[in-house]
């Protein structure tokens, strides 16, 4: 496989990378192998601040049963028309902190390549197993394996926002999407481990030269009526780790519960 059909690049010199026999080499021969499930680990040790980064098995699997669920369907769509209307060319696509790809894959059609990158390998692995017609690789945010101005679109979907990481492998006219919490994200949940549950604060914007094209609130009540979900939910947030046994026995013991799902969306665009 040529190098236009892959834009990775060498996490160690930038060269390009090529995939011969399940293997990504540049011209300095640095050598990093394709696993059994389709993704390439394209992390350096000297890159890792950890000996597993990232979100761990039991995150994951939590994440992955509450999306299935379909409780942020709405943030799917919303997501996907925006695609539908800015970008016409079918550029790459890129989802940074793909996380178990969930997201990662609904951005695919028949004309366009769709990459995913996360500092887990547990996640990546479990996308890259499932989503056969999305690539995939084991990464770091702030050191991209991709050529510069290599494509059209990135999604940053509850993970860090790197601007100009983000500005360089972005292409003139490509846009960034991100979603990050709003004002009243979850908060009946926050609510059950924290005596004064604070608001989500959304007036930093963690973009300063891209232009800013359209920002949308998206908020909606999910009702859960089953202590799993619930369970789920609060093991994919942030805040999981402050939970005492307490609050997640009285999840588990509870029939029904009613959360907000409160997202704030912004565009942005690349243009010189």
């Amino acid at each position: 496989m040529s190098k236009a059909n892959i834009n990775y690049r060498c996490p160690i010199c930038s060269s390009f990378l090529i995939l011969s026999d399940k293997t990504y080499r540049c011209e300095n021969n640095h050598c990093f192998d394709q696993a059994k499930e389709g993704y390439v680990n394209l992390l350096p040790v000297q890159h890792k601040h950890s000996k597993s980064p990232g979100d761990n098995n039991d995150m994951v699997n939590a994440r992955r049963a509450f999306l299935d669920k379909g409780f942020y369907q709405p943030l799917i769509d919303t997501l996907l028309s925006y695609y539908k209307t800015y970008e016409q060319d079918n550029n790459a696509v890129l989802d940074a902190g793909c996380g178990e790809g969930f997201y990662t894959h609904q951005y695919k059609n028949q004309g366009n390549k769709v990459y995913g990158i996360d500092i887990s390998k547990s996640a990546v692995k479990i996308a890259a197993k499932r989503y056969k017609n999305c690539h995939f690789s084991v990464g770091t945010l702030s050191n991209l394996p991709f050529e510069d101005e290599s494509l059209g679109w990135i999604n940053s979907i509850y993970a860090p926002i790197l601007e100009e990481e983000f500005s360089r492998v972005l292409s003139n006219n490509g846009y960034l999407l991100t979603v990050t919490p709003a004002e009243k994200h979850l908060i009946e949940l926050k609510s059950l481990i924290y005596r004064n549950p604070k608001e989500h604060d959304t007036e930093k914007d963690p973009i300063e030269n891209l232009q800013l094209i359209k920002e949308q609130k998206l908020n909606y009540t999910m009702n859960f009526n089953h202590s799993t979900d619930m369970i789920n939910l609060l093991a994919m947030t942030p805040f999981a780790f402050k939970a005492s046994e307490d609050v997640i026995n009285t999840l588990k013991a509870k029939t029904a519960f009613t959360c907000q799902a409160d997202f704030l969306i912004r565009l942005y665009k690349k243009a010189l």
